[in-house]
């Protein structure tokens, strides 16, 4: 399949009975003088550039060998793929369709605590999206001190200081809006989703004017109650430590740091974060420019995007405490749940989910990533012992998701199996193997 983007011809590959593009460049390299930049758009090429591979992952650190998420979700393939801050990269997965079809579009945004992860993991492949009639997009990201460095100096120079990550998730966008048309997809009829640190992303997305109108809806995985957007000053605090650290006395300094000795200088500040409590060092922040106020400053305001949303949380997902689950109560980030949905509900369509399904093969339960497996439909690529009735609840979360992404709405012609979350019905659908959808 050869496409004509804005920027050049794209040939992509045939796999599983779709054709996919990787490794499709979406901004110029942020790099040498763009590092710690807003992204510039691509440079255009000339001939057929063949997007066959996936590229840079954004510079990280491993997980831990043997760690419970190394286990299940290690991928040699993607290891493989080497680290570079060239990363602004993304992939499609396009189902076969007719020349006058408008298919709808889902972005997908990683999590990873705003320090790991990339596009194309093993448990993000796009085929049984494909298989349903939706475009898979997903995205590489600065990651890190290079998407999340605040610091007086990159205020002064261009008025951004932080949020680079955000940005590129914003290029992302933009970039579909105007190129989806060529793989079929329809601009009008896109869903931004994510999970954990992906979710946050949305999170930021949805309260962020420089967003709105680059998609229609909006799933969250696994991100509410986590942070509200780190205070500006906070933030560049930790710039000014960092760039103490690094002995550099402008930004042309520490713009020639090479980059091994930048991952070496975040690490301690990463580190404190996490020790103190104070949480993600580097992670989108409250800039004036990318996020005038905190995310629940904005929603009490009533100032997110008035688009459906599809949003959720495991059983022991993060926040959660084991004693208050065995009595039957539920953790944080459910209780946030309901909170975002009865500040939006009055105003847009939302549907909310708890994941329940203890996960078979060990004791780790619904935990924090689990339903990802289900919601893409990669179970053939986990060690885990599936069931019959995972089967069966996988494809009826693929077929709930797709059709919210379809259509806003994750009920099939109209049934209302899932009914939407109201102030005078406040349902939250259970996901579990006893209940299905």
């Amino acid at each position: 399949m050869l496409v004509q983007t804005k920027c050049g011809s794209l040939q992509g590959v045939r796999e599983n009975g779709h054709w996919v593009f990787k490794g499709v460049p979406y901004a110029k390299p942020p790099v040498g003088a763009l590092r710690w930049k807003a992204p510039e758009p691509p440079q255009p090429w000339e001939g057929v550039l063949t997007a066959d591979r996936f590229r840079a992952r954004c510079p990280q650190t491993a997980r831990q060998p043997g760690s419970f998420y190394d286990r299940e979700f290690d991928d040699p393939a993607t290891s493989a793929v080497p680290l570079s801050e060239d990363c602004l990269y993304l992939n499609l997965w396009v189902p076969e369709h007719t020349p006058e079809e408008k298919l709808p579009v889902a972005v997908w945004i990683h999590g990873g605590a705003f320090l790991t992860g990339c596009g194309f993991e093993k448990q993000f492949d796009g085929k049984a999206m494909a298989d349903r009639g939706v475009i898979l997009v997903t995205i590489n990201y600065r990651l890190g001190v290079w998407g999340f460095l605040a610091h007086p100096w990159l205020r002064e120079e261009s008025g951004v200081s932080g949020n680079y990550g955000i940005l590129d998730q914003i290029a992302a966008l933009k970039w579909v809006q105007e190129n989806i048309a060529a793989f079929g997809g329809d601009k009008n009829n896109v869903t931004v989703f994510g999970q954990s640190a992906g979710a946050m992303s949305v999170l930021t997305l949805i309260s962020s004017e420089l967003s709105r109108g680059l998609f229609a809806r909006a799933i969250v995985q696994s991100g509410l109650g986590l942070e509200s957007g780190r205070p500006l000053e906070q933030a560049e605090e930790d710039g000014l430590a960092f760039s103490q650290a690094a002995g550099a006395e402008n930004l042309e300094q520490l713009r020639r740091l090479p980059t091994e000795q930048v991952s070496r200088l975040a690490g301690p500040l990463i580190s404190k974060g996490f020790q103190s409590g104070g949480g993600l060092t580097f992670s989108p922040v409250v800039d004036g420019y990318v996020l005038k106020e905190g995310y629940h400053e904005l929603w009490r305001q009533g100032k997110m995007h008035p688009v459906p949303y599809l949003i959720g949380c495991n059983r022991e997902d993060m926040r959660s405490d084991p004693q208050a689950l065995a009595r039957g109560e539920q953790g944080g980030m459910y209780h946030a749940m309901e909170d975002f949905a009865r500040q939006a509900c009055p105003n847009t369509p939302v549907y909310a989910y708890y994941f329940t399904r203890q996960m078979p093969g060990d004791n780790s339960g619904a935990f924090h990533s689990a339903e990802l497996w289900y919601v893409f439909g990669t179970m053939d690529r986990a060690w885990r012992p599936w069931t019959p009735e995972d089967h069966r609840l996988c494809d009826q979360i693929l077929s709930c998701w797709t059709r919210f992404m379809k259509t806003g709405n994750p009920n099939e012609n109209g049934q209302e199996s899932w009914p939407a979350y109201t102030l005078e019905s406040p349902h939250i659908q259970i996901l579990d193997v006893k209940s299905g959808t």
